[in-house]
């Protein structure tokens, strides 16, 4: 493996400080793993700290370190993947629909680390993009399908023209996505690909009922793709955040402008509620960024990655009471089949 070290002491450190700080909170683990195999091949900085030591590698770029292709990075999750990608040492390209968004991500990392423009339900953009990955790095390790948006509403309130837009983006963008990495993944019997869908995929909320069926329509197509793929040597994994603090329910989030007074007590009282909340939720995208990149790594990665404390707790609640129904009405269920 050709290695080439970048020296940090003396030179600002432009990441988010939260990001390398989280990081460091296992450098010796991290120090002491690399050391066992790079410590032969990189002289004196081997006997370096364990800190001054994971520092100098998380700079450090391979010639043959895992290649993800980030969609929606211009701001909440898929910036903090990309980040954290690039702090690993990992060679990233970061896409956006608006590219010059993403031009602080470069600096310092320019031989690994590429920006492109991407809207997801443009069929040219997602195979110009997917060609210059493949151009640029060889090959696209890992598929992270992050872009994507809320829109509140009631169901009756909902408009057409904006329901469809959200699917286009959440779902049909997302499986584009998916169609265009899968024949150099499958080539190479290699490859992930991580789909972020959300609790609203697992649950329906008042108010967000379009943008749940996304979200669903995310779920039952990555669990079929999963059974497709395992055989190939790819990976999917279905990630499903809780309220974190992104631009979700901020600039990024659509809403209808209908509003019918027989749903202010439920859609109209969750319109509000998600308002509140802005910028106020306990999920911290940083963690969740890493928290993804530890399950990734993992020799037996999960099928769901459910994050956050409040997620969990939705989604255990939600299935309990799912499993208490089923023992309650299971004899009238069993009693559709054929008699045997």
């Amino acid at each position: 493996m050709r290695l080439q070290l970048r020296d940090c002491r003396g030179r600002s450190d432009t990441r988010d400080d939260r990001v390398f700080g989280a990081l460091l909170e296992n450098t010796d683990v991290i120090a002491g793993r690399l050391a066992a195999e790079y410590r032969h091949r990189i002289g004196p900085l081997a006997q370096a700290p364990a800190r001054v030591f994971a520092e100098e590698l998380m700079l450090m770029s391979t010639s043959d370190s895992p290649v993800w292709l980030i969609t929606g990075c211009s701001t909440g999750f898929g910036r903090e993947f990309a980040r954290a990608a690039i702090t690993h040492g990992f060679r990233v390209v970061a896409t956006a629909r608006d590219a010059r968004k993403l031009d602080d991500l470069v600096i310092g990392h320019e031989e690994h680390v590429r920006v492109l423009t991407l809207d997801v339900t443009n069929s040219e953009h997602i195979k110009s993009a997917v060609n210059e990955a493949e151009r640029a790095f060889g090959r696209i390790d890992v598929l992270v399908n992050n872009a994507g948006y809320g829109y509140m509403t009631a169901v009756e309130e909902g408009e057409e023209k904006d329901i469809r837009a959200l699917f286009e983006t959440n779902f049909f963008g997302l499986a584009a996505m998916i169609r265009a990495v899968l024949p150099g993944m499958r080539a190479r019997r290699q490859g992930s690909i991580v789909n972020i869908a959300s609790v609203g995929g697992i649950i329906g909320f008042p108010g967000s009922g379009y943008y749940a069926a996304t979200k669903f329509a995310v779920e039952g197509l990555s669990q079929s793709l999963a059974r497709e793929v395992e055989p190939l040597g790819i990976r999917v994994l279905l990630v499903e955040p809780g309220p974190f603090r992104t631009d979700w329910a901020g600039r990024s989030l659509r809403q209808s402008p209908n509003f019918i007074g027989d749903y202010e007590q439920t859609s109209g009282h969750r319109r509000r509620e998600i308002a509140s909340y802005s910028g106020k939720q306990p999920g911290d995208p940083v963690r969740a960024a890493l928290a993804v990149i530890k399950v990734m790594q993992s020799p037996a990665p999960p099928a769901h990655l459910v994050l956050g404390r409040e997620g969990i707790d939705n989604v255990e609640r939600h299935l309990r009471s799912m499993l208490s129904e089923l023992e309650l009405w299971r004899e009238t269920s069993v009693g559709a089949d054929f008699p045997r």
